[in-house]
């Protein structure tokens, strides 16, 4: 089993799903009492934002970069970083390391593909959903991405960071992100990306107006995926 880092803390609400998902992958395709090989390393949250809110990408990129490194130096054999918006320097940090670094960005279009969507509403941050860096990668994936109006961004980014990230859900705002779908279906939306690694505490992709597809779940998946290819191909190959 190869070892799995994670670059989490951003914020630490969605990085205990990726810790708890990834095991329970393991243990179910393992069986027993499997648990994944994992390294996590979970930054100050409070940085991160004020990086972002100061437009400072190249320092976010340095600092996510250090982190990738220790984590490879450490032993992980591949390397996530633990949320969306993060990932608009994710060519950054994966240039300070030679072990792979799983792109959720690239791994939510497999799904998507898989799935035969091809018009998607990406729900997000306003970073995620305003800097181009998602929607042109999907474009050049074959995805046609959609986003909220304005005021709609506003409400969803409000919910992340107010809400969601501080460990609160709300009804209220559910039925927000709902009726937020429900008027891009009428736009012609097929389906729905739960764009930021915290959606998935409010929404169940599984019971929303359209289909869904959690970036959080789609992300542990390719890296359980990759901890476990090479053993389990042997695992056949004995068999």
């Amino acid at each position: 089993m190869k070892t799995i880092g994670l670059i989490g803390g951003m914020s630490f609400e969605s990085s205990a799903v990726y810790y708890r998902l990834v095991n329970e992958m393991v243990r179910a395709r393992k069986g027993g009492l499997a648990s994944a090989e994992l390294i996590l390393h979970s930054v100050n949250f409070e940085e991160i934002v004020a990086l972002q809110k100061a437009g400072d990408w190249a320092g976010a990129a340095r600092r996510l970069g250090e982190v990738a490194a220790r984590l490879e130096a450490a032993g992980a054999g591949c390397i996530l970083i633990c949320t969306n918006t993060m990932h608009l320097i994710a060519d950054e940090v994966a240039a300070k390391i030679s072990a792979p670094l799983i792109h959720i960005i690239d791994e939510t279009a497999k799904s998507l593909h898989a799935a035969g969507r091809k018009r998607p509403l990406l729900l997000a941050t306003r970073y995620t959903m305003e800097h181009g860096f998602y929607t042109d990668r999907m474009k050049s994936l074959g995805l046609d991405i959609m986003v909220p109006d304005a005021a709609d961004r506003t409400s969803v980014h409000d919910i992340i960071f107010n809400e969601l990230c501080a460990g609160r859900v709300h009804d209220s705002s559910r039925e927000k992100l709902i009726d937020i779908i429900d008027r891009a279906a009428e736009h012609g939306a097929d389906s729905i990306i739960l764009g930021c690694t915290e959606i998935c505490l409010i929404l169940d992709p599984n019971r929303l107006p359209l289909p869904g597809f959690d970036t959080t779940t789609i992300h542990a998946h390719a890296a359980v995926d990759f901890a476990l290819g090479d053993d389990e191909a042997e695992t056949e190959e004995a068999a």
